[in-house]
């Protein structure tokens, strides 16, 4: 055990020691999930309801959408069943996600979008991330004497917010692939913020364990604990000043939110935020832009897994841990087999490494992304997991690299809070889309009916480590690194599977598993959503409690692991995209997939 002592050192030297400090400050994590009165929304959600309640998928000929609210799912399948396309009903699913799960997304964060053109068989991304104001400077969540903030003395106010994205990704995405008139596609969130909803046991029970900082603001603390008493399950909630933000954006488009009444809005609470004032301006909003990037994909097996590139490290690390586990046959192990969750672990180690020390964005930062997939340096990263027992240390690697400035590791602090869309269109588009606005409930600011992200804290609190820059330190109009990894897996070029995730940095690890129960143990796509999660990121491997993996708690241990039962809720939402269609949604949350 003695080297097991000196790993837990060297990895106290490393990024894990951020994780640990995001794993202590209880991030969006397990809450009730029971049904809030979904089933009466359609016989349709019921039936969706019940047959993730089975364990089996959801199954359709034409088109399908999976989310994280039955709300927000009928509102994108009415957008589809009126044959709109995949970015059409997207907006539906966002605007109305924003109105229900609040905390997870909506207008005031950022999003990432993955494109299937069935038109041109391309794969294409629009990075919606949210940006640094230009007055941010690098020492934004440094105290007097250069020491990083805490956590939530930098998330709760205005410092932490960054300029939303996702209005600007929803107008971008709906003017190169929508077919239906932009303001209908807003009914169906105007309508349920106007009448109210039923206020579900998930959010309800999130409310009330954040109750002390919603309470911190006044417009905040109004909606979410009105008379100061969190909102209780199945009490009707609506937000006017929602609607009438969403009123705005379906008559002059994303203008109306960047500039305006709405923007005066945002940028008054962020900069007169009493106690930790933000510096997002006016002239920030006007300056924002959806950038449209080429997709990162990677060869596994017969398919091709293709995904966001940087600013996000989802798909280059998902990417790596496939790219390595391809030279070791996970099929023939299997599922139960403790030896293949060794191997997918110290491959996610090996790959964080890699995270950590080169990825940011690469409009700010050189960035070897083509050297970080290139097979031939996975090939070789791989031979470190032919022996018996966990790696005692991962260190970063030795990519391609065209450039010679190099980097120091990573302190970048990321809470999972999040959401992911699955949608597949009668035209054979496929959309996979994650929106955030980073912690649970953002910075905690409300502004004309919607939170504003928190999204800086993504960066790394500090700039430099041992005198060595670090890639993600914070600069002005720098897009922060994100774990989000919307995917959509290609075989023979054709799309055969959408799918994505929130949960912070164990988003990377929550899609690799899920792919992989899919594409190597044969499970459809409920089954592999609902497999019990084993995420290693930085040597400690978390085995999702109260499941059939805590059995493998000790087979690890006697690895070399050091192993820890927790809570994993993730947020799983994929379309398999074959001989019709059939989605999967996860248990752990309220979503449901949809098709017809």
């Amino acid at each position: 055990m003695k080297h097991l002592f000196w790993a837990g050192i060297l990895l106290a030297a490393t990024p894990a020691w951020a994780q640990e400090a995001a794993d202590a400050v209880a991030p969006e994590g397990a809450a009730e999930t029971a049904d809030a009165g979904f089933a009466a929304i359609s016989d349709a959600v019921a039936a969706a309801i019940q047959a993730k309640s089975d364990g089996t998928p959801v199954e359709a000929e034409n088109w399908m959408v999976a989310a994280a609210n039955p709300h927000a799912v009928a509102a994108g399948a009415e957008v589809l069943r009126a044959g709109g396309t995949a970015a059409d009903a997207m907006v539906a699913v966002q605007t109305v996600l924003g109105l229900v799960e609040p905390q997870s997304s909506g207008l005031g964060g950022g999003a990432f979008l993955v494109w299937y053109d069935a038109a041109t068989g391309e794969v294409t991304t629009l990075d919606g991330r949210e940006t640094a104001p230009l007055a941010a400077t690098p020492t934004l969540f440094q105290d007097d004497a250069g020491e990083p903030l805490k956590f939530y003395d930098a998330v709760v106010g205005g410092r932490s917010v960054g300029t939303p994205g996702t209005p600007a990704l929803l107008e971008a995405a709906h003017r190169r692939w929508g077919r239906a008139a932009w303001p209908g596609l807003f009914t169906a969130a105007i309508d349920l913020a106007e009448d109210g909803f039923a206020v579900s046991p998930r959010l309800a029970g999130l409310i009330e364990k954040d109750a002390d900082r919603l309470s911190r603001w006044s417009e905040t603390a109004d909606y979410f604990l009105p008379g100061g008493t969190p909102l209780a399950v199945g009490s009707t909630l609506k937000n006017p000043a929602y609607a009438d933000t969403l009123r705005r954006l379906a008559a002059e488009g994303a203008r109306g939110f960047y500039a305006g009444p709405v923007a005066e809005a945002i940028t008054s609470a962020v900069r007169e935020a009493e106690g930790n004032p933000g510096v997002l301006s006016a002239m920030d909003l006007a300056l924002y832009q959806v950038k449209e990037r080429p997709a990162v994909c990677v060869t596994y097996r017969a398919y091709e897994a293709c995904g966001m590139g940087p600013p996000s490290s989802g798909a280059l690390t998902v990417g790596q841990i496939l790219g390595m586990l391809g030279n070791y046959d996970l099929a023939e192990l299997g599922a139960e087999n403790p030896d293949a969750w060794r191997l997918i672990g110290d491959a996610s180690r090996l790959a964080f490494a890699d995270r950590g020390r080169y990825m940011a964005d690469s409009d700010f930062v050189p960035m070897p992304t083509q050297g970080l997939v290139a097979q031939d340096y996975l090939d070789t990263r791989a031979t470190l997991l032919s022996g018996d027992d966990a790696l005692p240390e991962v260190n970063a690697g030795a990519p391609e690299f065209d450039h010679a400035l190099l980097f120091s590791d990573d302190d970048s602090i990321e809470l999972p809070s999040t959401s992911h869309i699955s949608i597949v269109d009668q035209y054979g588009n496929v959309l996979s889309m994650t929106t955030t606005i980073e912690n649970g409930f953002g910075s905690r600011l409300m502004a004309a009916g919607f939170l504003l992200n928190n999204e800086l804290t993504d960066f790394s609190f500090r700039t430099h480590r041992d005198g060595v820059p670090i890639a993600n330190r914070l600069e002005p109009g720098k897009r922060p690194r994100s774990s989000m990894a919307p995917t959509i897996v290609l075989k023979d070029g054709k799309p055969a599977l959408a799918v994505g995730s929130p949960g912070g940095s164990r988003i990377i690890g929550y899609v690799a598993k899920t792919i992989i129960a899919w594409a190597d143990w044969g499970m459809n796509v409920q089954e592999a959503v609902a497999l019990p999660h084993a995420v290693n990121r930085f040597g400690t491997y978390d085995v999702e409690a109260g499941t059939r993996a805590e059995e493998m708690a000790q087979p690890l241990m006697d690895m070399g692991f050091e192993v820890n039962a927790r809570d994993l809720t993730s947020g799983l939402h994929v379309i398999e995209i074959g001989d019709g269609l059939k989605g999967g949604a996860d248990p752990r949350r309220e979503g449901i997939a949809l098709g017809g």
